[in-house]
């Protein structure tokens, strides 16, 4: 089985297409007005129904109340929600849609708990700590950290690019890998040959 690619942060309808033409599984939209790579529901919903099938579409919120999330979902089709905030596993079990928990790992960040913690996840994403930021910020962690048997699929995350995503996928196997700044020009901005290159470098982990 290869690996799997999400790309997160899409802001713009050539970007995702490039995505999908690149041969990515997922899509990811990120509502957090904070971020540099926000977007809108409305705007999302347009760049959703140009994604052609079996690619699938992830929305990113952080801390986001209930009725924001509701409001989302009912503008925009997703197939999968991502939190990255400290979301609870009652809240983000609450909107009858399949769900990725991100946690960011430091050393002192029990990994196996955690995971136990979201058992109702499809999987635990793993990104890099950086004090006052919920992704995106292009840094690594220590792959060593992760401990050899979670209990749910690893989705890796945090600083992967076109030059590094072989032996990240080599040194820890994870189940799926999720990139956003590695593969950009600018910040919410897309390089559809950096997005290429990202995808070779998943395949030629997985020979």
């Amino acid at each position: 089985m290869g690996t799997r690619v999400k790309v997160c942060g899409i802001t713009r309808s050539a970007d995702a297409r490039a995505a999908a033409r690149a041969g990515v599984d997922a899509i990811g939209f990120v509502f957090y007005s904070a971020s540099p790579r926000y977007i809108s529901a409305a705007s999302a919903c347009i760049l959703a129904s140009e994604i052609p099938p079996f690619v699938s579409t992830v929305g990113l919120f952080v801390n986001a109340s209930a009725s924001d999330v509701f409001n989302t979902l009912n503008e925009v089709r997703l197939d999968y929600l991502q939190f990255h905030g400290e979301e609870t596993p009652e809240y983000c079990a609450q909107f009858g849609v399949p769900f990725l928990k991100a946690v960011r790992v430091r050393a002192d960040v029990n990994l196996l708990q955690y995971a136990n913690s979201y058992s109702g996840a499809k999987a635990i994403l793993l990104d890099a700590y950086v004090e006052g930021a919920h992704g995106g910020t292009g840094q690594r962690f220590d792959w060593q950290l992760i401990p050899p048997a979670l209990p749910l699929p690893v989705i890796l995350s945090g600083g992967l690019s076109p030059d590094n995503v072989t032996a990240a996928i080599r040194a820890v196997r994870p189940w799926a890998v999720d990139v956003s700044s590695g593969v950009e020009i600018a910040k919410g901005v897309k390089d559809a040959k950096k997005i290429e290159e990202f995808m070779r470098g998943a395949r030629n982990a997985d020979v």
